[in-house]
């Protein structure tokens, strides 16, 4: 595209903008912007979740605009696409001259209210509306407007990119509903120019004020910060920048880069070439010189010219470089040029595992330290281990040093005074046990029990209702503009019945809360709290966010920073569930696909719950499997409440399960359970017994050997 049409370009860029600020008064016939000849072509998404009003606002929006164009047939051509399931020209760039016929017919447009194709609607725009036969004009910027208010339900990605090829600059205004990825897949680069997302059609005035005044005959290279490097020049409603002679325009478009003839390989130095401005000079590598030609170079060899000053030996190492080195026997000094005889031993050239004993100038035996024993390989040692070759007195653990042993006892026993034999020891009174309720001492060890109606935890010291009360739990809570106040206090009163159905504590289940909208906030992490009421308190302070629905962001902050051992989450080795729960009442604003998929790949076991707009569909993409038991959906906030009885986080079975089964002790099947348990206990009873009789044959064994 050349610099006119550039020129243009922009500055029809920079009119839309400033259109969309319908605050303006209108502009006059008089005080029209003269951009330049422009194909301009409105593409206006007509599907049933177009309101009526809504739909006179996208009316108004476009009228707006051509009220400050030049339209004619040799200026600004206008045209106008509507689609939903189908696709419908309403008027090409030919059928109007005049801005009376244009505002006429968009008047009498009557929306399609269906669907929403926008990938057809590109290509119809590519295809047809753009074409010769349509008005399109050689050498004029195509110029397109897409809006609309949805996600498209066609693929938009591939023909917005075939469409920007050829040549059409599109932007795309999205609005209430849009997909903010969907809008980048279309517009033109750079997205900050050519992407808009607001939430309301009555919205879509506000784009653009700024730039209006820069429109009219105003200089931009004097007026505006244009930030290019040398030169600028100024077009209608925009600026280029230019480079002065010798240098050429980068990339960026502001910016200048010398002309380098070295880089462009227009030389013919044979090593190095020096670039000046539009010249060069030839130069050679280190160890090189420059031949007479000034072009060529000559290797230099210091050692093969005698220019060094190595005692014994000069080794070339490349063209102008050597280094010394000595003969055999001989080290070479710190000087780097002198040598000296070596002694292996002292130098450390040796292999040897513990001693090396020097036998003459680079002679070397190996030998070992008092208790080890040379290897066959007479370079290693091994320690001799009295304990292994059994040659100690130890009554139970002999700990060996080389050539040397101590005696030691098993855990819950301890070493006499003779240091030899054993004492067992009551661990219950020796340690600390930790036990949450009662120590129970066995042999050598001990173990903690509960009070009847508690179970042992995983930790094997505290009690509680069920082993898999412990879990580490992160509630997302949706604090959107959509909650509303008022519903938001409901949220909060459903944390807390949900924080009242676990067994809090430091050591039993931690939990954290994060609220998040348009950005997400950590209102407290997993290791702030320790109890069920401190954990209340927390929450019924926290603040209302207002604004959007970010569930995809929110899940990212969840996986990378809630979870993490910083905030308080137990490490992955100990086995503690990790559990999230995601509550929201509407659709979310961004992607949640990976996220959604990557926290369940972390081992996280997710439960959606959804009120009023929410959407089942991506509630069901969060929960984990099976989802009909980690999925949650009402339609009013005021019956959250039955959704927390009802939400036990399947951590207590007997709890999450419904009713325990209760046997009838006198069914036979009940009573062949009940004597096959018997026998198993009774059998390992007996093989318990079995080892005690050995272990005290033993002891006798050793008293009687003593005698």
């Amino acid at each position: 595209m050349n610099m006119k049409l550039l020129g243009a370009l922009s500055g029809f860029v920079l009119l839309t903008l400033a259109v969309l600020a319908s605050a303006r008064p209108k502009a006059g016939p008089e005080q029209k912007c003269k951009s330049g000849p422009l194909d301009l072509v409105f593409l206006i998404d007509s599907s049933r979740s177009v309101r009526p009003h809504e739909f006179e606002t996208m009316r108004k929006f476009m009228i707006d605009i051509l009220n400050t164009l030049d339209i004619g047939l040799d200026t600004t051509r206008v045209g106008v696409v509507q689609y939903s399931s189908q696709v419908r020209s309403e008027f090409s760039l030919k059928t109007h001259s005049k801005l009376e016929n244009l505002v006429k017919a968009i008047n009498e447009i009557i929306p399609l209210a269906q669907g929403t194709m926008t990938g057809l609607a590109i290509r119809y725009l590519m295809n047809e509306a753009f074409s010769p036969e349509q008005g399109d004009r050689p050498k004029v910027p195509n110029v397109a407007v897409i809006v609309t208010d949805g996600r498209p339900q066609d693929r938009v990605a591939e023909v917005a990119a075939e469409a920007r090829e050829k040549g059409i600059e599109i932007y795309a205004v999205g609005v209430a509903r849009a997909d903010m990825a969907s809008l980048r897949a279309m517009a033109s680069p750079p997205f900050e120019d050519h992407v808009f997302l607001v939430e309301r059609f009555d919205l879509i005035h506000q784009f653009g004020l700024q730039f209006q005044d820069k429109l009219c005959g105003v200089d931009l290279c004097v007026e505006s910060e244009h930030g290019c490097e040398q030169l600028c020049e100024s077009s209608p409603g925009s600026y280029h920048c230019l480079c002065l002679p010798g240098y050429t325009l980068n990339h960026d478009g502001k910016t200048c880069a010398a002309i380098d003839l070295c880089a462009e390989g227009k030389h013919d130095c044979e090593q190095i070439c020096i670039s000046s401005p539009g010249s060069f000079t030839c130069d050679c590598n280190q160890g090189y010189n420059l031949n007479t030609d000034r072009k060529t170079c000559s290797p230099i060899n210091l050692c093969a010219e005698g220019k060094h000053d190595c005692q014994q030996v000069c080794v070339n190492m490349g063209p102008g470089i050597f280094t010394c080195d000595c003969n055999e026997g001989h080290r070479l000094n710190e000087d780097k040029k002198t040598c000296s005889a070596i002694n292996l031993c002292a130098e450390g050239k040796h292999d040897c595992q513990q001693v090396c004993v020097h036998m003459g100038p680079g002679i070397f035996t190996c030998d070992c330290n008092k208790g080890y024993r040379l290897n066959e390989d007479e370079k290693t040692c091994s320690a001799i281990d009295l304990c292994a070759e059994g040659k100690h007195d130890c009554e139970q653990i002999c700990v060996s040093a080389p050539g040397v042993f101590t005696c030691d006892c098993n855990k819950g026993f301890k070493l006499n005074k003779d240091k030899k034999t054993c004492t067992n020891m009551d661990m219950c009174k020796t340690v600390v046990h930790g036990c949450e309720h009662q120590c129970v001492n066995t042999p050598g060890s001990y173990h903690c029990i509960c009070p009847e109606g508690t179970l042992l935890q995983d930790d094997g010291k505290s009690c509680g209702t069920c082993r898999s009360a412990n879990i580490d739990l992160v509630l997302l809570i949706d604090g959107s503009k959509s909650v509303r106040p008022q519903n938001f206090e409901l949220v909060k009163k459903f944390v807390n019945q949900v924080v009242d159905s676990l067994d809090v504590s430091a050591h039993g289940t931690r939990v954290g809360l994060v609220q998040y909208s348009s950005r997400v906030r950590t209102e407290f992490p997993l290791n702030m709290f320790h109890t069920a009421e401190e954990i209340k308190a927390a929450v019924m302070k926290v603040e209302y966010m207002e604004k959007g629905t970010m569930t995809g962001l929110a899940l990212k902050h969840m996986l990378e920073n809630s979870f993490s051992e910083a905030e308080g989450a137990r490490p992955a080795s100990r086995n503690i569930p990790r559990v999230g729960l995601v509550f929201t009442d509407g659709r979310s604003q961004d992607d949640i696909s990976e996220f959604a998929k990557k926290v369940k790949e972390a081992g996280i076991t997710m439960y959606a719950v959804g009120v009023g707009k929410a959407v089942e569909d991506e509630l069901r993409e969060i929960a984990s499997e099976p989802v009909d038991k980690h999925f949650y959906y009402t339609t009013d906030f005021s019956a959250i409440s039955t959704i927390a009885e009802d939400l036990k986080l399947n951590v207590c079975p007997e709890e999450s399960q419904g009713e325990i089964e209760v046997k009838d002790p006198c069914a036979c099947e009940n009573l062949v359970e009940f004597q096959q348990a018997t026998i198993n206990s009774l059998e390992q009873l007996t093989q318990k017994l079995g080892s005690m009789t050995a272990r005290l044959e033993q002891l006798e064994n050793q008293l009687l050997t003593r005698k």
